[in-house]
């Protein structure tokens, strides 16, 4: 029953409530207060609605913080007025704040309570003013009598209904703020898992391949390293060549990482020839065939996208392969077709799954392309097909 609202907001409805029963109160007294009678029963009507304008003014005061209770109190003070002989007074507007307060602020329940008690109040309202109040219609037949009643009521209703279709429609507003807060807050977090798969990604690729040809390059200096010193001591400066490129990628991506943005250079098909040699130093001869070449300078992300799955490709083939690899890329009008074949080692496993073909199929799905990798036969085939839209 008990919104949770701030410090701040509960002391200026507080105050607001205050100001508006100093303002009309005495217009109540005084513009409305009985006529007849002698001074007892004057002041005991006066007293009463006094104290019906303390509880009216009060749910005013509590209208955001409790709704539901707001709305009790209201009705507790309209009941007593009309006890102490009051037909509406300038201190009922109060009536229409709770109202509202019921359509904005209100659960489901209290939201429905205040709907009813629109048309319920519109109807008690009529009657008492015409019944009790003594309002009356110059009307010479009792059927024109019914008619002007009638219009009372739709007139009280109309007034206690604003109120609350206004609330329902600062009720709706609230809500769409609330919802589209809630989009863009899911919309920022589907953008950071974006950044951090496509750093781990990167992560993936530039540490599995430097790690691949480390380990290569590593183990063959360990068996020749006593028969050729000299040919270990070119797979150790292999190795330190290839550790520093490594860590200066990585430390570029911890840099885009800590800015929020991949604006840093990426790797290009200019890049492709280091990469080739890199493989070469890690025992391995790709059989490299471009037919047809590039038709132009290919846009940048599909430039990056093949890189990346030609370094995956090529790292598995360092891992499971038996020494060789065929590599072809055609380059036609409208895509780029990419094909990585090696033949198994017999004590290798086919990488048929793993973080390196994920990143592969993303890298090729981020560009509206495919890619698809498996075993055929004795090979391990890697094909990818990238659509080139247009040269830039």
């Amino acid at each position: 029953m008990i919104r949770p609202l701030s410090r701040t907001a509960l002391v200026l409805d507080i105050l607001g409530a205050v100001l508006l029963f100093v303002v009309l109160t005495p217009m109540s007294v005084v513009f409305y207060g009985p006529v007849t009678g002698g001074p007892e029963v004057h002041g005991l009507a006066l007293a009463g609605l006094i104290v019906a304008g303390v509880l009216m003014i009060g749910g005013v005061a509590i209208g955001r913080l409790a709704p539901g209770i707001a709305l009790a109190a209201a009705w507790a003070g309209a009941v007593l007025q009309m006890l102490s002989g009051f037909g509406p007074v300038p201190i009922d507007l109060a009536i229409l704040l709770v109202l509202y307060a019921t359509a904005a602020w209100g659960s489901r329940a209290v939201l429905w309570w205040g709907f009813g008690s629109t048309l319920l109040g519109g109807l008690i309202a009529a009657a008492y003013m015409v019944l009790v109040n003594g309002v009356s219609f110059v009307a010479s037949t009792g059927w024109e009598q019914l008619s002007a009643g009638v219009l009372l009521l739709i007139v009280s209703i109309l007034a206690l209904g604003f109120a609350w279709v206004s609330g329902l429609l600062w009720r709706v507003v609230l809500r769409a703020r609330r919802t589209r807060a809630a989009q863009l807050q899911a919309e920022s977090l589907a953008a950071e898992e974006q950044e951090r798969v496509r750093i781990a990604r990167d992560m993936h690729d530039i540490v599995a391949h430097s790690l691949a040809v480390v380990i290569a390059q590593a183990d063959g200096a360990r068996y020749v390293a006593a028969a050729e010193p000299e040919m270990a001591t070119e797979a150790l400066t292999t190795i330190a060549q290839t550790a520093r490129g490594a860590l200066s990628d990585v430390r570029l991506l911890l840099t885009q990482l800590r800015h929020r943005q991949g604006d840093g250079p990426q790797p290009t098909l200019a890049d492709l020839e280091t990469l080739f040699a890199q493989v070469r130093q890690a025992g391995i001869e790709p059989r490299i065939t471009v037919d047809p070449m590039p038709p132009g300078e290919p846009p940048g992300a599909i430039q990056l996208a093949v890189y990346r799955i030609l370094q995956e490709a090529l790292t598995n083939a360092i891992r499971h392969g038996d020494g060789s690899v065929d590599v072809r890329l055609s380059w036609l009008p409208e895509r780029v077709d990419i094909e990585i074949g090696n033949r198994i080692g017999v004590v290798a496993s086919s990488p048929s799954s793993g973080h390196g073909l994920i990143g592969m199929r993303e890298r090729a799905q981020l560009v509206g392309g495919s890619l698809h990798a498996g075993l055929e036969g004795e090979l391990f085939l890697v094909r990818a097909s990238l659509p080139i839209g247009g040269n830039s």
